[in-house]
């Protein structure tokens, strides 16, 4: 099996994974890959339960039983990930934008499948010193920001070296995902800060991958 076969397998996998669990699969699910990373593009993904709960604005309880069962499916998919691709998972990382109904679950590779090609036409130093500026609005600047473009419409920017000293003791007493959602909607509600950028960079950028907070599960 081809890469690109592998990709279009799963996809496929990754969306009958979901219908079965949440009892309904999403309207699109594409993946891509460079580097170390394998990205998989998910909308139109809401339960009717999910909906009900999320006009109650019941959107935190909505969150914690999706990163229950995500917790599964990447379970399930990093055994497919290494017999499809031939290569272990490091890491998976996931994130829902509800009013978009958009989501995204990311895989970090230990070996690339093919090398990452970055458009010379976006300027990545610009990029990357843009969400390091909003990073500070929220948290601190990072101690380190890479960018990583997966295909032309996808662009993954890694911080590392954000948490103040605050949150590390919120997250050493047990309230890492209370920590999260907090800071999930405080990078998403700055995410408009970035229109002008993405508008300068002539591309659709999912705000996600930007400047969301993505959760890990380690594989």
């Amino acid at each position: 099996m081809d890469l690109q076969e592998g990709l279009k397998y799963i996809s496929s996998y990754t969306s009958k994974l979901l219908r079965n669990k949440f009892g309904r699969g999403p309207e699109a699910c594409f993946a891509a890959t460079a580097d170390q990373f394998l990205v998989l593009q998910i909308r139109g993904f809401i339960s009717p339960m999910e909906e009900v709960l999320l006009q109650e604005n019941q959107r935190i309880q909505v969150e914690h039983a999706r990163d229950v069962i995500i917790k599964s499916i990447v379970a399930e998919l990093k055994g497919v990930f290494q017999v499809t691709l031939e290569t272990e998972v490091k890491t998976f990382f996931h994130d829902w934008n509800f009013p978009n109904n958009t989501g995204v679950i990311i895989a970090e590779l230990e070996n690339p499948l093919i090398p990452m090609k970055k458009s010379e036409e976006i300027n990545f130093s610009l990029l990357e010193s843009e969400v390091a500026r909003i990073s500070e609005l929220v948290e601190k600047t990072p101690e380190e920001t890479s960018s990583f473009q997966i295909s032309p419409k996808v662009i993954i920017v890694k911080r590392e070296g954000i948490l103040v000293p605050i949150e590390k003791a919120l997250i050493e007493e047990g309230f890492k995902k209370e920590l999260h959602f907090t800071k999930d909607d405080l990078e998403k509600n700055i995410c408009t800060a970035m229109e002008s950028l993405i508008k300068y960079f002539s591309v659709r950028l999912p705000i996600s991958l930007l400047t969301g907070t993505l959760k890990m599960i380690t594989a």
